[in-house]
């Protein structure tokens, strides 16, 4: 998924994206072989109408190399669906550590796939930031870490999303991030919900 069109890459105009816009594909460390996994929405389903839905829909967990395989589906509480929360250097389906990490300004910088690697990389490498007419409490790029936002860590940053898309395109155990490793730091213990008339 683009994450805006761009004239300049020094200016950066936010489309206003939650994080769930990148949240249909997930790069995580198999729990078999260590490798790259791959965390998607079962094959088959229906046409998303909203992003929101990728925190609900059934999901599959697939490791080519050594043919692992998961599913995951939403717990059923009454009328409704209690769905992921994003968020945390884990996915928050089958809380494996995302394999896009990589240790940066004293912190881990973290992505889900390529998309969202490039997304960060257009916002933290623009000079000039233009808030976008979207809701700032769903929006991904007000809700970043100070640290990432800072000028002063600016080069540092892009230097770990070029790591992060460089570890895309690996998929090995040996390739594996330091920084990808079990820790605990999981998303909130709250979860969506979704009703018959749509999330909330």
């Amino acid at each position: 998924m683009d994450s805006e069109p761009r004239s300049e890459p020094s200016r950066h105009r936010d489309p206003g994206f939650a994080l769930d816009r990148f949240a249909e594909r997930m790069l995580v460390v198999c729990p078999r072989c260590g490798g790259c996994a791959l965390v998607a929405p079962r094959p088959g389903l229906p046409e998303l109408a909203y992003y929101t839905e990728l925190l609900f829909r059934p999901r599959r967990m697939t490791c080519s190399p050594c043919g692992a395989l998961a599913e995951w589906e939403a717990e059923v509480r009454g009328a409704g669906l209690r769905g992921a929360v994003l968020g945390g250097t884990e996915d928050p389906f089958f809380r494996r550590p995302l394999w896009l990490q990589t240790r940066c300004a004293g912190r881990v910088l973290w992505a889900y796939n390529e998309e969202h690697v490039d997304a960060l990389a257009a916002y933290v490498g623009a000079r000039l930031r233009e808030r976008g007419t979207g809701s700032p409490t769903r929006a991904m790029f007000p809700r970043l870490p100070a640290w990432m936002k800072t000028a002063g860590n600016r080069s540092e940053v892009l230097a770990g999303l070029d790591a992060l898309r460089a570890l895309a395109r690996r998929h090995s155990p040996a390739d594996r991030s330091d920084a990808a490793h079990e820790r605990g730091d999981r998303p909130r213990p709250a979860r969506s919900v979704y009703f018959r008339g749509g999330p909330y």
